[in-house]
């Protein structure tokens, strides 16, 4: 049997955010690396072949276009072929929670791994050895699961397979960045003299850009939980953030004296000290909802439920802020003309998942509130899918005409420089600006004549 000793040849099973930020960048520093995204959505590999990428990150675009069609291909009907050629496989398919039956909203479902790992046993025919390398975060012990699958699978005995771990950690709005320029990047796979030498091979690829120090090698199941364990210490931080600002809004110390008081401390830093309307995305809830699960299967009550509360301070949060609009605004929005400014979870992106934004829109909707929303980013009609009876803003200063609030729930930049004189001069009175994001100022929100509130600070004009 062939033992592979160096990859040239790489695919991706996925063209989603994960696949489709990740091959580019390894495109771009192994040249002489050919990487194949193949995927059965075709819709999803036209827009990848196209000048409309399906997901929206700066200065991606430019790396596709400077690879694509030279190492770089996106295919939906060569799936057989790459897997087949291929040194290096990535599997880098949707792991979302599971809606139904046993586990439902807390575990993974893994229904398109198992997919995957089948149609790799299928299509990985050449009698040698074939590296599988978990890309999307799953849990502990699928690499096993994977293993098992292609070893009762395989056309041939002469066929092997190792299955690695190499999970990402992307932040939206910064993957290419954090590709770039990762913290570190992360290799598990079996300490067997064959497991060393996959992992060695994946590492040699990362190095063509990444300083070997940067490159941390674990066993399987230290590096599929180790991810798991990075998004619950991040979601966590911003939940204990989000705690102390009802503290704050209830006793009138500031949630932002709070924050630099805690991030001058080295043993703390000052990273994700910054309160808000909640955390979204779509890894924070269900990797919390994975581990949570794993805890639970372990027979670990009391882990499961302190991670839980992380999920239900978060759901707290949002709460608070929607309860807090409808107290200021003398109980009631019933047809009253409120702007939404941003749908996204987060500023650079235009992904809604678990966006807070959502939450909001739910709460005033439900309360009466004729709802406008405007997002730089987001699409349309993916906000009309969500709220069928919501307006679709393109200008900020048209929808603000007339209208009785601004509720941000986005941290977009541009809403920092926007002109809130014009914009107050258009609303009814008294005119609210409720910020979710603590970009604005509020001094000089106030003085043009907003009543303005802002998480984690009690408000002179608060009821």
């Amino acid at each position: 049997m062939e033992a592979i000793t160096k990859a040239t040849k790489v695919c991706c099973v996925g063209a989603g955010y994960v696949g489709g930020t990740t091959m580019p960048i390894i495109a771009k520093f192994c040249p002489d690396v050919t990487c194949t995204v193949v995927d059965i959505d075709e819709p999803r590999i036209n827009a990848w072949n196209s000048e409309t990428l399906p997901i929206y990150e700066p200065r991606l675009h430019d790396v596709v276009e400077a690879t694509r069609g030279k190492n770089l291909f996106f295919t939906s009907k060569q799936l057989a072929k790459g897997i087949k050629e291929a040194h290096l496989i990535f599997i880098a398919v949707n792991t979302g929670t599971k809606s139904y039956g046993y586990g439902a909203g807390s575990a993974y479902d893994l229904t398109a791994w198992e997919a995957v790992a089948r149609s790799i046993a299928t299509h990985a025919t050449e009698e040698r050895e074939y590296i599988i390398v978990e890309k999307s975060t799953v849990p502990v012990s699928t690499a096993e699961q994977v293993r098992r699958i292609l070893d009762a699978s395989k056309k041939s005995r002469n066929t092997r397979f190792q299955v690695l771990s190499n999970p990402e950690f992307l932040a939206e709005g910064s993957a290419v960045f954090n590709l770039e320029e990762p913290d570190r990047v992360l290799i598990g796979g079996l300490t067997t003299p064959e497991g060393v030498a996959a992992v060695n091979i994946l590492a040699d690829l990362y190095a063509h850009w990444v300083p070997r120090e940067r490159i941390i090698t674990t066993n399987l199941w230290s590096a599929e939980l180790g991810k798991l364990a990075a998004n619950a210490f991040l979601a966590q931080r911003i939940s204990s953030v989000n705690a102390l600002s009802a503290v704050c809004e209830a006793t009138g110390a500031e949630i932002e004296d709070i924050s630099r008081i805690l991030g001058t401390d080295v043993r703390l830093g000052s990273k994700f000290l910054k309160t808000s309307v909640g955390w979204g995305g779509s890894c924070f809830k269900k990797d919390l909802n994975g581990l949570i699960y794993l805890c639970e299967s372990e027979h670990l009550p009391e882990v499961a439920s302190y991670f839980q509360q992380v999920i239900d301070m978060n759901e707290y949060q949002k709460q608070r802020f929607c309860n807090r609009i409808l107290k200021q605004m003398f109980n009631t929005v019933r047809r009253k003309k409120i702007v939404i400014l941003g749908f996204a979870f987060k500023k650079d992106t235009g992904d809604t998942r678990e966006s807070p934004a959502i939450d909001v829109c739910n709460f005033l909707v439900k309360e009466g509130a004729d709802l406008h929303v405007y997002d730089p980013k987001v699409p349309a009609q993916e906000i009309r899918e969500m709220f069928p009876t919501v307006k679709i803003a393109t200008d900020p200063y048209a929808a603000a005409a007339d209208a009785h609030a601004l509720v941000l729930c986005t941290e977009w930049d541009e809403f920092i420089h926007y002109d809130y004189n014009k914009m107050y001069d258009s609303m009814m009175r008294p005119a609210f600006v409720f910020d979710g994001r603590n970009i604005l100022s509020r001094a000089k929100l106030n003085e043009i004549g907003f009543l303005t509130f802002a998480v984690g600070s009690r408000s002179e004009t608060e009821i």
